[in-house]
């Protein structure tokens, strides 16, 4: 009995998904929890497991495609995967054919392109849909192109294969009839490009990249953002680090940081000026007396945002080992839709990455977001000496319709104080 794949109910704020990719392909089998299409939220990657063993039949929501909860994505079936057709010459075999139609039979074998081939070949060429959308949108006919997948199928790859050696086609339907040079679709010039060496390519956003695309367009256009700075000795806390790192990491089981000390800085700043740690709705300020931290983690799919909540009671190695933890499920692709939620204001490190100087754009609805960056030797005057000095830019973007420049100037001024004097921490955080 067929067994239709739908799609998950999401998170509560997710209403839709696009199918990132399939794991499994028309004619594979599959068993019970086997992982056969991840979708991509806005937030998070959903995988979707078979609930009962069989062959997918059939795809119903290709990869791109937009789904939503309850949605069919695919068929499986209680069967083995197809390997072929009714006895007959391998090359006549029409496997996209049900066998019960005793079409594959009356059908004579016509090869590629062969004469008569034209009205068959739509019938007799197996391909995925994704296949066929592919060879559409690159002006490839399918039924030229050599097939790599299960059951001699045409995948993806074959297609994308085929018209990167410039060796495009004529539409589909259309073999053997004129068609005049200048009425050719859009994607005609891009195969003559890749013949002469110069390769395009194509490459659809993830869900992800598509929101923080919208994110940060919606940030420039809804908020008055400005950028002050500052620069920071880290003289003290490379100091500090040094001294305590190897007993910290042997006691907590995590690296001592820098974070964690620009955590308890920026909780210290946002104390003193608590309008930088608002909402603004409607005319109303919402200043809130909580401090969920976010903190900006960039992987191969795009950045990412998860929240250290109530970070305002947590010690050093509690925010390290948060931290700690959010990377490892960045990585494993296992961060949930609760870590991301909400966060009064963020910190994001560009140093990691060698940025010297940046200006970091707000998380609406968040007012502010602090930039850190790459510590680097610089001259500096102290006690009327030129002197070498480990030294950070920092930066605070803020929203001027809630924040003054002379709050957010003191603020980052307060985050500079408390990393020069570390010690500090103890009693302002």
């Amino acid at each position: 009995m067929p067994i239709e794949i739908l799609v998950p109910q999401l998170a509560e704020s997710v209403s839709e998904a696009t199918v990132g990719k399939w794991a499994k392909r028309e004619g594979d089998s599959v068993n019970v929890g086997d992982v056969v299409a991840e979708l991509e939220t806005d937030k998070v990657n959903v995988e979707v497991s078979a609930d009962a063993p069989g062959v997918l039949e059939s795809i119903a929501a290709p990869e791109g495609a937009v789904v939503h909860p309850g949605e069919v994505l695919g068929v499986i079936s209680d069967g083995v995967a197809s390997t072929g057709s009714s006895g007959k010459s391998e090359t006549a075999a029409p496997a996209s054919l049900p066998a019960s139609s005793g079409k594959a039979e009356a059908q004579p074998a016509s090869g590629n392109g062969g004469p008569g081939a034209a009205g068959a070949e739509a019938e007799d060429v197996r391909a995925s849909p994704l296949a066929e959308r592919v060879a559409k949108d690159l002006n490839v006919d399918i039924s030229r192109v050599p097939a790599t997948g299960p059951g001699q199928r045409v995948t993806r790859e074959d297609v994308e294969a085929y018209a990167a050696r410039g060796e495009g086609g004529e539409p589909r339907g259309e073999v053997g009839k004129s068609s005049a040079p200048a009425v050719a679709p859009a994607p005609a010039p891009a195969a003559a490009g890749v013949a002469d060496g110069r390769q395009e390519v194509r490459q659809r956003l993830t869900r992800r990249r598509l929101t923080i695309a919208r994110r940060l367009v919606e940030a420039q256009q809804t908020a008055a953002m400005l950028t002050t700075f500052n620069e920071v000795d880290m003289s003290a806390v490379i100091a500090l680090r040094t001294r305590w790192k190897d007993k910290f990491k042997e006691q907590y089981g995590v690296g001592l940081g820098f974070m964690s000390f620009f955590t308890k800085a920026t909780i210290g700043a946002l104390k003193a000026f608590p309008q930088v740690n608002s909402e603004l709705r409607g005319e109303e300020l919402v200043i809130k007396k909580y401090y969920d931290i976010g903190i900006a983690i960039g992987d191969a799919e795009g950045l990412v945002v998860p929240v250290v909540r109530n970070a305002d009671k947590m010690s050093f190695a509690e925010i390290e080992q948060a931290i700690a933890g959010f990377v490892k499920k960045s990585q494993e692709r296992a961060l949930t839709i609760d870590d991301l939620r909400g966060g009064t204001f963020t910190i994001t490190n560009g140093g990691v990455f060698g940025s010297l100087l940046s200006t970091p754009i707000l998380n609406p609805p968040q007012v502010g977001i602090l930039g850190m960056h790459k510590i680097q030797p610089r001259p500096v005057a102290l006690n009327g000496e030129v002197v070498l000095r480990p030294m950070m830019y920092t930066a605070l973007t803020y929203d001027h319709r809630v924040v003054d420049g002379r709050e957010a100037v003191q603020f980052l001024v307060r985050v500079k104080e408390l990393i020069e004097d570390p010690e500090r921490l103890l009693f302002d955080a």
